[in-house]
């Protein structure tokens, strides 16, 4: 621990003698301590504010040597006011049954071979819940002397905010609920008829068989369209979304989404492609672009209006040197998407309603996860994505990526 945190902003008290403030050239007095001369281990050149989770270090005596700016944001205490003070006093923890963390966990009495305890959610005296682990730093062995006896020389406490553990069950249980209610409907109908098929198949006509036989393989394909969408999200959550490049001719890839929605009967005259000359070479993962150009048409149709316009031209990404990129956008002639709504759409179950009623951010089973899976699937491949308003009205998706090459 000597070598992990440096105590600068005045986190440990300074030997007597020594300047523990540092005049700068506007005048300012600066808390960052002088660097010690000669070798220094690379870890010791880390602040503890540098860190991005609350760190507290006690000493032997219980007393705080090292009070960073998180732990001081997420305690509401001002480091200089706290340093020298017991840490049992200073950060009085309770669990969620109103018990003394410190009495019942007893860290500088407790077992000689206990080294950490786990993270776990504690609350501050005004009820502030947070996430503490608490990590011992202890007498070397052969310098303890008596054996199994390791007095405590350091307590090294982290602690974290519990607001993205809530936003993340509050996820998952908003998630859980959703795929629930997406397969409960379809699983429904094809039970209900393949059961009555199976019962009282001499009773049904030819035509009525086949209607019957046609709604349980759409139910089937939403629930495929589903399981693949979850996949599609714990890859893209766990950073575990693989890119296969190959020559993709992204004209030809949105030529037949097209086809593809006018052989399931939309209209040919309502789709139009423009293509731009000085198109780069481009080696992307076929199957993510047609994933990603189909999820934007069917968004565009079920949710817009009037002609959807899929546009594919030369770009360059913002901060690249390189220019070789390629840009597409899809547009709509409805009433587009607001503002001040446009950050949310790629965030996941999102449902908005833009003017005139009709749901955006919603396709196929409706589970708000298009869109969130479309930026996952541009990402990763070194692209962005935006959504903004089209030139002649309605909503513009725009989504851009590098070129690639064959070995990328």
């Amino acid at each position: 621990m000597d070598e992990l945190i440096s105590s600068r902003a005045s986190s440990i008290p300074q030997p007597a003698g020594t300047p523990a403030n540092t005049d700068t050239a506007d005048g300012q007095v600066s808390g960052v301590s002088p660097l010690p001369e000669g070798p220094v281990p690379i870890g010791s050149l880390v602040s503890a504010d540098e860190l991005p989770d609350g760190v507290v270090v006690a000493d032997e005596a219980g007393r705080i040597i090292v009070f960073n700016r998180v732990a001081a944001r997420l305690t509401g205490l001002d480091p200089a006011e706290v340093i020298g003070k017991f840490v049992f006093d200073v950060l009085p923890l309770r669990d969620a049954e109103g018990r003394d963390w410190w009495v019942y966990a007893d860290p500088y009495h407790g077992l000689p071979t206990r080294t950490r305890h786990p993270e776990r959610s504690l609350y501050l005296a005004d009820g502030t819940e947070i996430l503490v682990s608490v990590g011992y730093v202890r007498e070397d062995r052969r310098k303890a002397g008596t054996r199994g006896s390791r007095p405590v020389r350091r307590l090294v406490i982290s602690l974290r905010g519990a607001q993205q553990r809530e936003r993340l069950e509050r996820s998952r249980a908003e998630l859980v609920s959703t795929v629930a209610h997406e397969l409960r409907s379809p699983l429904t109908s094809v039970k209900g008829f393949t059961a009555t098929l199976l019962n009282k198949w001499g009773r049904f006509t030819d035509d009525q068989k086949r209607v019957m036989l046609e709604t349980v393989n759409a139910d089937a394909d939403r629930v495929t369209r589903l399981i693949t969408e979850l996949l599609d999200v714990s890859r893209i959550e766990s950073g575990r979304m693989e890119v296969h490049r190959q020559l993709v001719d992204v004209p030809d890839r949105a030529r037949k989404i097209i086809a593809g929605r006018v052989a399931a009967g939309d209209a040919e005259d309502r789709f139009r492609l423009e293509v731009l000359e000085g198109l780069p070479e481009t080696w992307l993962d076929a199957d993510k672009i047609d994933q990603i150009l189909g999820n934007l048409v069917e968004n565009a149709v079920r949710h817009g209006a009037g002609i959807v316009t899929i546009v594919v031209e030369p770009a360059r990404l913002e901060g690249e040197d390189d220019p070789a990129a390629v840009a597409v956008s899809v547009r709509d002639q409805g009433d587009g998407i607001s503002p001040d709504v446009a950050p949310r759409v790629f965030r996941q179950f999102w449902r908005g309603k833009p003017r005139g009623g009709s749901r955006r951010g919603q396709h196929g089973g409706g589970t708000g996860l298009g869109l969130y899976i479309v930026k996952g699937l541009v990402e990763a491949h070194g692209g962005t994505i935006c959504v903004r308003r089209a030139p002649g009205g309605g909503a513009e998706f725009r989504f851009t990526v590098p070129a690639g090459t064959a070995a990328a």
